[in-house]
């Protein structure tokens, strides 16, 4: 790719090591993902990094190496499917990687049976990243989103998986459903996918952050910026893509 995170661990892993790990997060996700924490870690936003559905660890290595010293990743999955060996290989992945074994723990659980005093337990403090990659049903991805409002830094970051994915359509049903929940929430960015295996992805927030982001990302990624925007009916987000374009009509 002709444009990076700027952090140069998360850098090279999305280059080097990011196709050695089965997955179906794209690489260019992973890489505006990767520029978001380090702007985060710009802005003084401290906290820790999560996700739900860790699988072999793909994008969790990516937004892991990206977190400051005194940070901590936490990756929860049933490590289940497609065998009892996930949480070993998971493991193998982060240690062939560069993610040492002190910077991060994983949960082999079913995300509900986790509590969000679970979470804060198991990190010590806020998570400023979530990435919610979990069960792809609105129900489950309800609970999802509300278990990581309650853990999430006051100016953090919901990175939302498979977005308009033709596989998944009601997904973006229940983030709707809940966004009207919460109206002061806002989508940040849709990161467009790469193909039909490597989805989008949204970024959601509390209003008050998007100003802290919105911009950067159309300076950062002047490129992949896709100009007309996503319209939320009281709001436009920024839209990334690895070919923006607009349709020619004679």
């Amino acid at each position: 790719m002709a444009f990076t995170s700027g952090n140069a661990a998360v850098d090279r892993y999305i280059a080097e090591g990011y196709g050695t790990v089965r997955g179906m997060s794209s690489a260019f996700a992973a890489t505006i993902c990767g520029h978001v924490i380090r702007r985060q870690s710009e802005l003084g936003i401290r906290g820790h990094i999560a996700e739900i559905g860790t699988f072999e660890g793909r994008f969790f290595i990516a937004m892991a190496l990206g977190m400051a010293a005194d940070e901590h990743a936490l990756g929860i999955d049933t490590f289940t499917w497609p065998n009892a060996g996930l949480l070993d290989l998971f493991h193998s992945h982060c240690a062939r990687l560069g993610l040492a074994r002190e910077r991060y723990s994983a949960i082999k659980a079913n995300i509900r049976d986790l509590s969000p005093k679970d979470i804060h337990d198991a990190l010590g403090g806020p998570v400023r990243f979530w990435h919610i990659d979990g069960d792809h049903s609105r129900e489950a991805l309800l609970a999802d989103l509300d278990l990581a409002e309650a853990t999430l830094h006051p100016r953090g970051m919901i990175c939302l998986d498979d977005m308009m994915h033709p596989g998944y359509p009601l997904l973006i049903v229940a983030v709707h459903a809940w966004m009207e929940r919460h109206p002061d929430w806002r989508v940040l960015c849709v990161i467009d996918r790469e193909d039909i295996v490597a989805a989008g992805k949204f970024l959601i927030c509390h209003k008050d952050v998007v100003p802290l982001f919105e911009q950067d990302l159309m300076d950062a990624f002047k490129q992949q910026h896709w100009v007309l925007g996503s319209e939320w009916e009281r709001y436009f987000c920024v839209v990334l893509t690895p070919h923006p374009r607009i349709a020619e009509v004679d």
